[in-house]
């Protein structure tokens, strides 16, 4: 069954258009991430989904049932935000419990789903205490649990781990996906980090300028990017023009590039003469090997990273990067590297 089916969807703010005839659909126990950068689109439609906006046109269903012009307290849904949105003067305990007062569930119920998200949060502990007592990490934890208690349909998060520091992020975003696994809840995610998305996406919606770009699971997404804008978005990429000038009979094409001539696997429609290529830097093997392709290129920096080291190059004014392990290489050095025939993708057409 479809938790959320959204249909021709078109916001209009004045004369700017935030969404432009968006349409998707979100399965039961799906975990699915809006991505984008600011501006594109992707909390103006979380709003819509969540009713705290109507749209200018389209529809919205949650469950099956139309709930385009209904209130957000009839939706059957939770949200977490950015900010927390904990009231101060209530304690941990009050900050949880308030939702189930309004809806006047019985102490005991209350009791139970108190026991029962606190425990999934690790926030025992801290009952007693006010948000201002409580670390960002914390306090996220709170907003979670306020959230899991009402047991929602649908749970929404707006940014929710913006305002923590990296490491408490990666701690955060295991036990969100942790937690909505074990409730098997239906969720929406709103982000504008491409970590976040890969690590805890059923499916990734990448948003540009009020539209859906390219839908996909993360893997998808990231190994076969449709546009350039995705490809740039979603990790490190390399985007190299080229043309086509040979097209044999096994399934591939010959590009003239500036990095010299690449054989690229067709895995679609025949794509034009002139085309953009995307390269992944860490599918770079060093050295030259058989039925691959095999590059020759002079380094103009090196960055070590920890656990790779970064070697930038450029191919016609056009910065081109490496990320290899234990890369034994310094400025000014030629390096021989080779990519697999899959390991480059064809793009959109370039005019």
């Amino acid at each position: 069954m479809l938790a959320i089916s959204i249909r021709d969807v078109t916001m209009q703010f004045d004369s700017f258009t935030a969404l432009d005839n968006v349409s998707l659909n979100v399965s039961e126990g799906e975990f699915v991430t809006l991505l984008g950068p600011s501006g594109c689109g992707k909390t103006t439609l979380l709003k819509i989904v969540s009713g705290f906006l109507k749209p200018t046109a389209g529809r919205v269903e949650i469950a099956g049932r139309d709930v385009t012009g209904m209130p957000p307290e009839n939706r059957d849904t939770a949200m977490c935000f950015q900010s927390y949105a904990l009231f101060p003067h209530l304690s941990v305990t009050e900050n949880i419990v308030f939702g189930l007062k309004q809806k006047r569930l019985a102490a005991d119920e209350r009791e139970r789903r108190l026991d029962d998200v606190v425990r999934q949060v690790d926030l025992g502990a801290h009952l007693d205490k006010l948000p201002n007592q409580l670390s960002g990490g914390q306090q996220q934890r709170v907003a979670l649990a306020r959230a899991l208690a009402m047991r929602p349909y649908l749970i929404l998060f707006d940014e929710p781990l913006s305002n923590l520091d990296a490491k408490l992020r990666e701690t955060v975003r295991y036990e969100i996906r942790k937690i909505t696994r074990e409730y098997g809840l239906t969720a929406v995610y709103v982000t504008h980090d491409q970590t976040e998305a890969l690590a805890m996406s059923d499916r990734i919606f990448i948003m540009n300028a009020g539209r859906i770009e390219q839908v996909g699971a993360p893997e998808d997404i990231y190994r076969h990017p449709r546009t350039s804008f995705v490809a740039d978005f979603i990790g490190s990429a390399n985007l190299l023009d080229g043309e086509i000038v040979e097209e044999p009979a096994d399934g591939t094409v010959s590009v003239r590039t500036a990095m010299g001539p690449v054989r690229v696997a067709l895995n679609g429609s025949k794509p034009a003469k002139n085309v953009r290529l995307c390269w992944r830097p860490e599918r770079a093997r060093p050295g030259h090997r058989d039925g691959a392709n095999n590059f020759d290129v002079r380094i103009d920096h090196r960055s070590f990273q920890g656990h790779f080291t970064d070697l930038m190059f450029e191919a016609d004014g056009t910065p081109q990067r490496l990320q290899l392990v234990d890369a034994d290489v310094r400025e000014g050095d030629r390096f021989g590297f080779s990519l697999d025939l899959d390991d480059i993708v064809i793009l959109e057409d370039r005019p």
